[in-house]
């Protein structure tokens, strides 16, 4: 990762972290373990699926393109 990159992502996840802190039970940040259940069922909820979705079409994107490079190689070939 480079160093532009490492400022985007701690940009990012600030403000992140300022959304879902703003979406949190304040009776869940009164402590550390409380703090621990919010970030993770926060992180679960809404972080993470994206992430999901977001892998999940680049795979897809990649075998497509794999898909497309073999049927060109054989209509030229064949």
């Amino acid at each position: 990762m480079t160093p532009e990159q490492k400022q985007a992502l701690q940009e990012h996840i600030q403000a992140m972290a300022k959304i879902l802190y703003e979406d949190t039970s304040k009776e869940k940040l009164t402590n550390l373990a409380g703090i621990e259940e919010a970030v993770r069922s926060q992180m679960q909820k809404h972080v993470m699926p994206e992430v999901g979705v977001f892998l999940s079409k680049r795979l897809q994107g990649q075998a497509q393109d794999t898909n497309d490079g073999s049927k060109a190689s054989k209509s030229i070939l064949g």
